[in-house]
């Protein structure tokens, strides 16, 4: 038996690859597997090369494997562009339609199946996505009765007849293997899971329940992958709530959007890729000088300018940092998993009222489109701090003067006020300004906002904004990432510690303020640092440098091919630096 399986799926973009996943995938789950999948797709609606890849273990999982054991192919092109991953005890189901070809120097054995051919017999072609899921049934030695709740669940509003062709499809599948492959049927079973259920969801789903759970009631965005299933779960979900999704006319529209529904005390936010957020910079800036909550989620992707939509990538760091033109607070947060997915959403909320500033939340592709087994989020940790918000007892100031909205106060964070508060009213510009909001040229009242503005930073509040598994006091190496590369690096430095080396992992968390009080000693106690990284120049490590120093020890490891890192392929690289 297998302790781990690696299944893809491939063929032309709009012919059934993802539903066939996601039928395969949920299934899996609900037997009670970690699962860890990933999709390569064209920026295109339909047509070109597809596939998806899911790893499938009993106990858990957050990375691609590196090899593959099951490919299902419904074109000759995902034979050719995929074959080199299987194993040498790997498998090639191919749909005898096209009349596959295996590769003179592959290994693997190629069934041709009709796929195409039986799911015309029970009524349409369309099914022949179930059959080859049949097909994988007898591979793995499962019962056909493991699916039916999941066709249940997907096709079950179409009614029993529809149902019952989709069983019956999956039914001719696996009788159709189980004759092909003779005594090797359960070959790849893999070895029993728990049973335990356990959510399985994408990055971005994660991100948008911990949006409902801080309490939002209104989000504003512009369609852009990999951001979009953000909107999409929440127009669904946010009118359940008392809450509203406008798809406004462009990114600029989103982000002040956002920024006059929490004006107006509503927790808001907008969700977009690197494009959208350029396009946002100038409202992140009027966000910080008017002191305005603003969440903003940054799903990355390939760049620059349209670049690769639907690609892994890393590279907008700095962009998220320094974009603004001139000087203004923010905070910048890192998830690296669904739970902190969940949760950091719900802090960025709690964050940007406390400190009045805008929000960043970063996440790429690979963790927002990344699908996965996630234990179920305990709730009980949600705490919800809208900050300094003045309700009511406001005393009218003796010279009848405007609201001192913009009091220099100690902690550079200064009482807020909603619309029609009695006695709370003041002057909102984006022009410099006094206390009380009123525009001011003067010198020394522009020493005092600026150091009140950025004095509030001194306030934050983030657990844990550096995740660590530093074992050795004196380690030969330091793997440094954020983000998706989590699942990589862990298992290189399981891989790399088991070989006698000693390896320790820091994921950065907080991107800014660079929590360096955190870094800076796991540098210091190790011999060589190597930063992990989605982009091209390194952005993460030179942040580090900025930060903690560590010049002569910090090297990088980068890959901008638009795939994300495997983990034999990292240690390979990580060794190549070490010798």
């Amino acid at each position: 038996m297998l302790h781990q399986l690696s299944w893809k799926v491939g063929g032309q973009q709009g012919e059934g690859i993802e539903s066939t996943g996601e039928i395969f995938s949920m299934a899996m789950n609900r037997l009670g597997y970690f699962l860890y999948g990933y999709r390569h797709f064209s920026s295109r609606i339909k047509g070109g090369h597809t596939n998806n890849k899911i790893t499938v273990r009993p106990t858990e999982v957050r990375s691609i494997a590196d090899d593959l054991d099951i490919l299902v192919a419904f074109d000759q092109e995902t034979i050719d562009v995929n074959y080199k991953e299987l194993t040498e005890t790997g498998i090639i189901l191919a749909d005898s339609k096209f009349d596959p070809v295996k590769p003179e120097d592959s290994k693997a054995p190629l069934f041709a199946v009709p796929f195409t051919e039986v799911a015309a017999e029970l009524g349409t072609s369309l099914m022949k996505n179930m059959v080859a899921i049949g097909a994988t049934a007898a591979l793995l030695n499962l019962e056909d009765e493991v699916f039916q709740n999941v066709v249940d669940d997907i096709f079950g509003k179409k009614g029993e007849e529809v149902v019952q062709k989709n069983m019956e499809a999956i039914a001719r599948g696996h009788e159709l293997m189980n004759e092909l492959l003779g005594e090797r049927v359960g070959e790849w079973a893999l070895a029993p899971a728990d049973g335990k259920r356990r959510m399985f969801m994408i990055g971005n789903d994660a991100v948008a329940l911990g949006a409902l759970a801080a309490g939002t009631r209104f989000m504003a965005a512009y369609p852009i992958t990999p951001a979009s299933e953000i909107m999409e779960y929440l127009i669904k979900k946010l009118p359940k709530f008392g809450g509203a999704v406008i798809q406004t006319e462009d990114e600029i529209a989103a982000a002040t959007m956002a920024i006059g529904a929490n004006f107006g005390g509503v927790r808001s936010f907008t969700a977009s890729a690197g494009p959208g957020l350029s396009l946002m910079m100038e409202a992140i800036g009027l966000s910080g000088m008017t002191e305005q909550p603003l969440v903003v989620v940054d799903t990355q992707r390939g760049g620059p300018s349209t670049g690769l939509p639907t690609k892994q990538e890393q590279s907008d760091l700095m962009a998220m940092l320094y974009g603004t033109h001139g000087e203004i607070p923010k905070v910048v947060i890192a998830p690296s998993t669904m739970e902190e997915a969940f949760f950091d959403t719900i802090q960025a909320f709690n964050i940007a009222e406390e400190l009045q500033l805008p929000v960043i939340l970063v996440t790429d592709l690979q963790l927002s489109l990344g699908k996965q087994s996630v234990e179920p989020f305990d709730y009980n940790k949600i705490e919800i701090r809208r900050g300094k918000i003045v309700s009511d007892n406001i005393e009218e100031a003796a010279d009848k003067a405007y609201f001192k909205r913009f009091e220099n106060t100690e902690d550079g964070i200064s009482p807020r006020v909603l619309p029609g508060t009695l006695n709370g009213i003041h002057h909102v510009t984006g022009v410099e300004h006094d206390e009380t909001g009123k525009p001011s040229e003067a010198t020394g009242n522009r020493q005092v906002q600026m150091d009140k503005r950025f004095r509030k930073l001194a306030a934050l509040k983030f657990d844990n904004p550096v995740y660590s598994n530093a074992p050795h006091e004196d380690a030969d190496i330091l793997l440094v990432g954020f983000n998706s590369t989590r699942g990589a690096i862990e298992e290189v430095q399981e891989r790399l510690n088991a070989q006698g080396m000693k390896v320790n992992h820091a994921h950065i968390r907080l991107i800014h303020p660079f929590p360096s009080n955190e870094v800076a000693p796991l540098v210091a106690k190790a011999k060589k640092v190597i930063v992990v990284e989605n982009n091209y120049t390194g952005q993460l490590a030179n942040i580090m440098k900025m930060n903690v120093g560590g010049h002569d020890k910090i090297e990088t490891i980068t890959k901008y091919n638009g795939t994300p890192f495997l983990p034999g392929e990292l240690e390979n690289r990580v060794k190549e630096l070490t010798r």
